[in-house]
C-alpha cells in the first residue's frame, strides 16, 4: 500500500525566471478570479453552466481578445488547474451552504490578491525533472535544492513564492507505507498554553511561544513599514522585514509541531487527545496565546503521521 505525500523543495530561478513566474503567477490569478466572477454571473441569472463551459469562456475564447491575448505566454495546464480550483472552491461553498457538505462551514470563495503568497500548480504535463533541475513549461530549468530524494516520480507540482520572496516547490508524489515497530503503551495527551503538552505518563512538553519571543522585532519592524511611504525603495524593504520575520515564527513552530508529533507517535501504539474547539477559542481574549501554541497544527500532524506509519 502506498500514500500520497508533499515533498518541499527551495527552489533559485534567475532572473528571467522570476519574471516569467510572475507572469504565470498574474495569469493563472486572472483566470481563477474570472471563473469565479463568471459563476456567480450565471448563479444569480439562474443559469447553469458546466465546468466545460467555463473553461472554454476565461480560457480558450479569452486568448483571442485583446484583454486577455498574454494568457497564451504561460502554461496552459496552468490556467486549467486555475479553473480546476476555482470550481473545487465554488462547489465547496455551494455544497456547505445548502448541506451536502459535512464538517465546518466553507466561506464564499475570495478572490485572488497579486499581494502576498502566490501560486501555480501544474500537473505531469507541465514538469519534468532533467537531472538535478526542475523544468517548468515556458519558464526553463530551475535550480532545485535537494534536501532529500523523491520517492517516486511526481503527479504534480506546485510552484510558490512567498511573500518574503523565496521560491519552494512542493511535489506530490507516491510513498510505501513505512509501519512503525509495535510498543505495548498507549498515551493521553492534554495540551494547554503553560505546558504545550502533558502525557498521561507524566511527560511535559513546554511551549516555545515562538510568536511571543520575536513580538518586540515584529513591532518594530511593523513600525518602520507603516513610516515608509507606498511604493518607495524603504516601503520594500520594510514589507519583506516584516514577511522575513513571520516566516521565522511560521516555520519554527512547524519545525516544533513535526518533531512533537513524531515523537509522541514513535513512542506510543496509540495517542488520545481531547476533543477542543481551536476556532471558538480563537475568538476569545486569548486568541494570541492559543495560535501561538498552534494546537490544531499539532493535532493535525499527530493524526496525519499516525496514518502514514500504521
Amino acid at each position: 500500500m502506498f500514500v500520497l505525500v508533499r515533498y518541499r523543495y527551495r527552489l533559485y530561478p534567475t532572473p528571467a525566471q522570476r519574471q516569467a513566474l510572475a507572469r504565470a503567477f498574474g495569469c493563472t490569478r486572472v483566470v481563477f478570479n474570472d471563473c469565479l466572477q463568471l459563476r456567480e454571473e450565471c448563479h444569480a441569472a439562474g443559469e447553469k453552466i458546466s465546468d466545460t463551459e467555463v473553461q472554454r469562456r476565461v480560457v480558450t475564447l479569452a486568448k483571442l481578445t485583446d484583454e486577455r491575448r498574454w494568457l497564451a505566454e504561460v502554461p496552459s495546464v496552468a490556467l486549467v488547474q486555475a479553473c480546476q480550483d476555482a470550481r473545487r472552491a465554488y462547489r465547496n461553498w455551494f455544497d456547505s451552504s445548502s448541506g451536502r457538505r459535512n464538517g465546518r462551514r466553507v466561506g464564499h470563495p475570495r478572490f485572488r490578491s497579486k499581494r502576498g503568497r502566490q501560486s501555480i500548480r501544474l500537473t505531469r504535463n507541465g514538469l519534468a525533472l532533467h537531472g538535478a533541475r526542475l523544468y517548468i513549461a515556458k519558464v526553463g530549468d530551475i535550480r532545485v535544492r535537494w534536501s532529500r530524494e523523491l520517492p517516486s516520480s511526481p503527479s504534480s507540482v506546485t510552484v510558490i513564492k512567498e511573500a518574503d520572496d523565496r521560491y519552494y516547490a512542493s511535489f506530490v508524489v507516491e510513498r510505501d507505507l513505512t509501519p512503525l515497530p509495535v510498543c505495548g503503551c498507549d498515551a493521553g495527551i492534554d495540551i494547554g498554553l503553560v505546558s504545550l503538552v502533558v502525557t498521561s505518563v507524566g511527560e511535559v512538553i513546554p511551549n516555545p511561544r515562538f510568536l511571543r519571543a520575536k513580538q518586540r522585532r515584529l513591532a518594530r519592524a511593523q513600525r518602520t513599514l507603516c513610516r515608509a511611504q507606498k511604493g518607495s525603495a524603504n516601503h520594500s524593504k520594510a514589507r519583506h522585514q516584516v514577511a522575513v520575520l513571520h516566516r521565522v515564527v511560521r516555520e519554527s513552530r512547524l519545525d516544533h509541531a513535526h518533531k512533537t508529533a513524531l515523537r509522541l507517535v514513535r513512542n506510543n501504539q496509540a495517542v488520545y487527545a481531547e476533543d477542543i474547539a481551536v476556532s471558538a477559542l480563537a475568538r476569545t481574549r486569548l486568541a494570541r496565546s492559543v495560535h501561538d501554541a498552534g494546537w490544531a497544527q499539532l493535532l493535525r500532524l499527530v493524526e496525519g503521521i499516525g496514518r502514514a506509519h500504521v
